[in-house]
Formats: structure tokens, sequence, C-alpha cells
């Protein structure tokens, strides 16, 4: 089993009131040369959770950063109206992100968690992972 010591939170870069299912991205990801879906787990905007690659297999969310994490996107991260990035984070998906983090916890041990934005000049996850979720720091 790896090592992990950290969850690393992404958007999947799509329309707020967009259905886009790990099958979807697993279809994304193979054309740009990836083996599987690169994310661990998708959090829907209804808060379901979706598996995408198995943990037991590195992730490829985030370039040279996957050997002792695991990614987890929420769907979106686009203003529908706007059209520009956003936190687009539904009340059930902040929610099944904290209990998520919390059996992967239970089942790994103590993991931080951070965004994709703390280790890319990208702006995903679209919002500041350690201050919306400061409160799972000491847990």
């Amino acid at each position: 089993m790896r090592d992990f010591k950290r969850i690393i939170l992404h958007c999947t870069a799509t329309y707020d009131k967009s259905f886009i299912d790990v099958a979807t991205i697993r279809k994304w990801h193979k054309k740009r040369g990836f083996s599987d879906c690169g994310y661990h787990y998708v959090i829907h905007q209804d808060g379901q959770i979706e598996e995408g690659r198995p943990v037991t297999q590195q992730g490829a969310h985030t370039r040279g950063e996957n050997a002792d994490s695991i990614g987890v996107a929420y769907s979106g991260g686009l203003d529908s109206e706007t059209k520009e990035t956003k936190d687009t984070m539904t009340m059930r998906q902040e929610i099944a992100f904290i209990k998520l983090v919390d059996c992967l916890r239970t089942v790994f041990g103590k993991l931080t968690i951070h965004g994709h934005n703390e280790y890319s000049t990208k702006t995903c996850p679209n919002f500041q992972v350690q201050d919306k979720f400061s409160f799972l720091k000491n847990k």
C-alpha cells in the first residue's frame, strides 16, 4: 500500500450545472495519455462520491505530487452564467468532502488537506482550501 500524507482537492473546471461523471473524466484523461481517471474520487453536485482511480494506484492529478497524495475533485469550478472560474462547490459537495476526509483519515491516519493551486499556477479548485476548510487542520 502507498504511504499517504495528504489529500489534494481539485475542481473539474466544468460548469456548475453540468453533470460530469468519472466515465467522462476518464475519457478526457485517457485522451491526454493517462492510464485512467487522474482523480481517486469525484464529488457530484448532489454530494454523491464516485470512485475514480483506485487509491492503491498513484493518481495523475498534481504534477510531481502524486506519490503520497489522494486526488479528489468536485464537479464544477466554472460559473454557468458568467463563464468565469469560481468556487461553485455546493453545500452537499462540501459536506461530502468533509465526510470523505474523515473516512480517509480513519483508514490512512493523519492526512493534510490542500488545493491544487498550492502546487501549481492554476486557480483550481478556485478557492483557498486552507481557509475554507481551516477547521479540518487539527482533526
